[in-house]
């Protein structure tokens, strides 16, 4: 499992400038739902002096997700937007002490987020360069300049550093040829060779449980909060697990409850405290049965 900062955390937990800015001047959107990640940042700017007097952000992600947003909004408020612009995704994960090399595309995503804002605020179309014919991996949507640029601002040097800070390629793979095109080409300008055995930077460690003891982990903290549901005429069943999203279907009383939002964050609180990571709990009206039904 993944080593987050004690930063990381308390940005997570505690979220700074979450939610819809009053007053904004300034929004970008990058990202989408469908792809994982979408990010909303929200700008208050000074007209007289392009100061960032104030700034938000909404996002729909892990919890690197939301602690590198947190981050940026307070890296970046009392700042010019030209100052503003001037942080780059390293220097988010650094004033997290760093995140997991799987989850550094979050950090980017922040980057792209605030020029996408500033932008917007200047009256400029911002373009993420989506061009036709550029387009690299289709599952997460991710371009060859994003990639080039990326490689070219992290000094990345294997396909596994290109997904761990883009998602490039951490889906089907089938766009890996194209990443090593781009690699090779970069490398070659900084006067280096790519080797396609290369080691990602700062190497994940190996361990961590099982698929089968992970789920096992997820249905014992379901069955402990079960008796409570009970009492109060509802249950919860697990439905799917996939990735760091656990899906889950809420019934009898419990199912469009008031509380059921405040029930699914306290469970959600205590699965991240015994899977010991960032999950998202999702709740579904699809029933076990019925999906493996439709399986």
């Amino acid at each position: 499992m993944w080593d987050y900062s004690d930063k990381v955390k308390e940005h997570f937990f505690e979220p700074r400038n979450a939610g819809v800015l009053e007053g904004a001047n300034g929004v970008g959107d990058v990202g989408s739902i469908s792809c994982g990640d979408a990010l909303r940042l929200m700008l208050k700017v000074e007209p007289e002096t392009d100061i960032i007097l104030d700034a938000h952000f909404q996002t729909f992600g892990c919890g690197s997700a939301i602690a590198s947003s947190s981050a940026l909004t307070e890296m970046i408020k009392g700042k010019t937007l030209d100052e503003a612009l001037k942080v780059s995704n390293q220097d988010i994960a650094d004033y997290l002490d760093g995140l997991p090399p799987e989850k550094m595309h979050c950090s980017v995503m922040g980057r792209e987020a605030l020029q996408a804002a500033v932008a917007n605020y200047r009256g400029e179309v911002w373009s993420d360069d989506h061009e036709e014919g550029a387009l690299i991996c289709k599952c997460f949507a991710i371009d060859a300049v994003m990639i080039e640029d990326t490689i070219r601002a992290n000094n990345l040097s294997s396909v596994q550093d290109v997904t761990n800070y883009t998602k490039a390629g951490g889906g089907c793979s089938s766009c890996h040829e194209g990443i090593e095109e781009i690699l090779v080409k970069v490398m070659t300008e900084r006067g280096e060779s790519f080797n396609p055995g290369a080691q990602p930077k700062e190497a994940a460690p190996a361990g961590g449980m099982t698929n089968l003891q992970r789920i096992r982990k997820i249905e014992a903290v379901l069955e402990s909060v079960r008796p409570q549901l009970k009492r109060d005429g509802g249950d919860i069943e697990l439905v799917d697990v996939d990735g760091k999203t656990i899906y889950v279907n809420m019934t009898g009383a419990c199912a469009g409850c008031q509380m059921e939002a405040l029930t699914l964050q306290g469970i959600q609180q205590k699965l991240m405290e015994e899977l010991k990571e960032f999950i998202k709990i999702v709740p579904t009206k699809v029933s076990s049965l019925t999906r493996a039904m439709k399986g």
